[in-house]
């Protein structure tokens, strides 16, 4: 894991994990400490998206399909500009979670044009330095996503989240494509606490290679 203090090398950083977990959040306070980049995906410019909360099978498709294309234009940049040399990068995703989504979401024929879609553009993805993984139970999930009140939000279902979750762990499960931090976030809120934020600070400065996973016992 790169050091989260100012430096010159190249550092590419990407948060993940299922929705209301705190990814931006993380990514903010990174992207600050490692004086970097912050990559936030435009959840809020998917012009779809407020009718995919209300009728998933009916805007699926067009809600996946424009989130697939602005998550790899923006990721696109990292390998066209030169991003690095003002302290690296910190993104609040990474592209496979679109196919994540997609997964969950779109019709078996939906999933096999997306699919033509996507073994164009994933692979040229850029591949972070380090992921950080954010889980939660899902009564924390509900919690956090109610406490930041976005009104398309509203319709998420408990069942909705808890395939999520799943969809997440099941992927990331033997994942090895590069560095991997697993932090169980259930009884830690790195927001409100000081000594939250600082101990999960710690652990990822510290984290160099490999899988790890962190579970800790926090202000809760």
């Amino acid at each position: 894991m790169p050091n989260l203090e100012r430096r010159a090398e190249p550092v590419f950083v990407a948060v993940e994990g299922p929705i209301g977990v705190g990814k931006s959040t993380l990514a903010g306070i990174l992207a600050e400490r490692m004086g970097a980049r912050l990559l936030l995906e435009q959840v809020e410019e998917n012009p779809f998206l407020p009718d995919f909360y209300r009728d998933r099978e009916r805007y699926a498709f067009q809600t996946q399909l424009f989130f697939l294309l602005s998550r790899f234009q923006q990721q696109a940049e990292i390998l066209q500009e030169d991003l690095f040399a003002r302290g690296g990068v910190v993104s609040d995703y990474l592209l496979v979670k679109d196919r994540i989504f997609a997964g969950i979401n779109l019709s078996a024929q939906e999933m096999t044009l997306y699919d033509r879609l996507w073994h164009v553009l994933g692979p040229r993805a850029p591949h972070p330095d380090l992921v950080v993984l954010l889980l939660a139970g899902v009564d924390v999930l509900i919690e956090r996503i109610r406490r930041r009140g976005r009104p398309y939000e509203k319709s998420i279902t408990r069942a909705y989240l808890e395939e999520v979750s799943r969809r997440y762990s099941e992927y990331f499960f033997d994942y090895n494509e590069t560095p991997l931090l697993v932090v169980d976030t259930t009884e830690i809120d790195f927001v409100r606490s000081r000594s939250d934020q600082a101990q999960l600070l710690a652990v990822i400065r510290e984290h160099r290679g490999g899988v790890r996973h962190y579970k800790p016992l926090g202000s809760k």
